[in-house]
């Protein structure tokens, strides 16, 4: 899906977000009030019993349980004889996300009841509401805030559309006017976020819970879903499905349901979570439950609610190897784990979908970065690399003689941007290399050296973060024996001499060096 146009939207059993798309496709004032009904302000302690009961948990991939936040918030506040502030995390940085962008451009009223409910209860100064540069749900949004009246000064603040700009640290950071990157140390926003106040923080679909469980009330709200998770659940569906739509289901329900709905073929595997997730086999598809205790039951977790199905038409490593890079560029660029250690696995995914490499190179190139950066991004990254190398292990075997699993990568995880028409690699003239080494103190994280003291490299595409580095280490090797090429895939060198060049998961020659 591309962030042009909101996706289709459907429902498995009944809806309570999505109640009234069918009639009305956005909810304004007048129909939400119509399908929802009236609600009204809450005390601190009613609203913690009511979070409580209705067991609530942020719904942007973390799980934590809300009412500690809002009391956690309350505790601060009355310590340091602050104001708070409440802020809305709808960034959604992750391109395989819809369902906060939906809630944004259909039922903003539940997102802004949510957070006038907690802005209320807190006495805060302020609600801030962050949303991403892509454009999409901005202008609802401005809509929805000039047909009411908030209880407090509410602002919408832009961030850029980055996976990491949707880190709370990071949201912060940028409502604050710095650099929209996670802080870099461990602080608590309940302590001092905005504008060094006691900060709640929490994503949209939490609030537009919220605002459904006060009209609801904590039993009726849990008359659907599981004892331990109550109510209904927010998905996007993309990769292979013939119908990618964001589904609202109860929790607890059939994956298998959820596939259903959405046409998903028969496929080597499922991304549950998203690019921080894990993989599933279709084996443990067809006995998950959509809840987070039903999926990390089968291996999986539901995180952000992201679903992504992969086809048996495309190589499932090749098109992981690609989130890998794409989470390497992401970094923040500001702890050794995301600056260093992200690119090193990048580049052990990618040597192994070669064949050059052991898997165990993954898993050790993982073992660098977990629970080391100043954020979750590298240990989100490990989990997606380690997942997919467990899931996808009959692949790695036959990518590990250098012939492939005979699929080109279609390119079917929603990463952002257009696939690159002439993607840039690295070539070397071994009749000109004189071992020099150059090239590898120049650009290290693609560039390595061999047993014998010469350049080593992937036969993949060179990575947009690395390009300008090996640009640099084309110009200064002494002998030119390093070029700077253009490979557009044909494959004919390939059908010359099959004995040495083979095609890699992408289409491109693969040699040893």
């Amino acid at each position: 899906m591309r962030r042009t146009a909101v996706p289709p939207v459907a429902c498995v059993g009944e809806p309570r977000l999505t109640a009234g798309f069918a009639e009305y496709g956005r909810l304004d004032l007048l129909a939400h009030e119509e399908v929802h009904g009236p609600i009204g302000p809450m005390e601190p302690a009613q609203l913690l019993r009511l979070a409580e009961g209705m067991q609530l948990k942020g719904k942007g991939g973390a799980g934590f349980p809300f009412a500690r936040k809002l009391r956690a918030v309350l505790e601060s506040c009355e310590r340091q004889d602050l104001s708070a502030v409440v802020v809305v995390n709808a960034t959604e940085g992750e391109p395989a996300s819809w369902k906060d962008k939906v809630l944004l451009t259909r039922a903003p009223h539940l997102i802004l009841d949510g957070a006038a409910l907690a802005a209320y209860a807190l006495d805060a100064d302020e609600i801030v509401i962050g949303v991403a540069d892509d454009g999409v749900g901005r202008d609802s949004l401005m809509e929805a805030l000039d047909e009411r009246r908030m209880p407090v000064p509410t602002t919408i603040v832009t961030v850029p559309h980055r996976f990491i700009s949707g880190e709370g640290g990071a949201l912060v950071n940028g409502i604050n006017g710095l650099p929209h990157i996670p802080s870099g140390t461990k602080k608590r926003s309940s302590d001092s976020g905005v504008s060094g106040l006691p900060t709640l923080l929490s994503n949209a679909e939490t609030y537009a819970q919220l605002a459904v469980g006060a009209r609801l009330g904590p039993y009726e709200y849990a008359a659907l879903g599981t004892d331990d998770e109550p109510g209904t659940v927010l998905l996007t569906v993309t990769g292979s499905a013939a119908r990618p739509a964001v589904v609202e289901c109860t929790a607890g329900m059939p994956l298998r349901d959820v596939l259903d709905l959405c046409e998903v073929p028969d496929g080597q595997g499922i991304l549950m979570g998203g690019y921080h997730g894990k993989w599933i086999t279709p084996e443990a598809a067809e006995k998950a439950e959509v809840s987070r205790k039903g999926l990390a039951a089968v291996g999986g977790t539901l995180g952000a609610g992201i679903i992504v199905p992969i086809g048996l038409d495309t190589c499932p490593l090749g098109e992981a190897a690609q989130v890998v890079r794409y989470l390497a560029g992401e970094s923040a660029g500001q702890c050794g784990p995301c600056k260093m250690g992200l690119p090193d696995l990048a580049r052990a995914v990618d040597l192994a979908v070669a064949g050059s490499q052991p898997a165990d190179v993954v898993r050790a190139a993982a073992g660098e970065v977990k629970g080391r950066g100043a954020c979750s991004h590298p240990d989100g990254a490990a989990r997606f690399a380690l997942s997919a190398i467990e899931v996808f292990a009959d692949d790695l075997r036959m990518h590990s003689t250098g012939d492939g699993c005979g699929r080109r990568v279609k390119g079917v995880m929603g990463l952002p941007g257009a696939p690159d028409p002439n993607p840039q690699k690295l070539t070397l003239d071994w009749s000109r290399c004189d071992g020099h080494g150059l090239c590898a103190h120049v650009v290290p994280d693609f560039i390595r050296l061999d047993a014998n003291g010469f350049p080593a490299f992937p036969s993949t595409p060179v990575p947009t973060w690395l390009r300008e580095g090996a640009l640099k280490a084309v110009k200064v090797c002494p002998e030119l024996a390093l070029d700077w090429s253009r490979c557009d895939g044909h494959g004919l060198c390939a059908h010359v001499v099959p004995d040495f060049i083979r095609l890699d998961a992408n289409g491109f020659p693969a040699f040893p060096s």
